[in-house]
């Protein structure tokens, strides 16, 4: 189970509704509004 960086929600990665790489790790979200806003700007929500 992964946490979706932007909101914080546990998200399961084959359930996950998108997901992206950054800095060679793969981040999964819970709705594609968390997606967007995190590519958008990655490094807000990675640290």
């Amino acid at each position: 189970m992964a946490r979706d960086p932007v909101c914080g929600m546990k998200v399961t990665e084959k359930k996950a509704t998108g997901s992206s790489v950054y800095l060679s790790a793969t981040y999964f979200f819970c709705s594609p509004n968390c997606k967007t806003e995190f590519d958008r700007n990655p490094s807000r929500y990675v640290k």
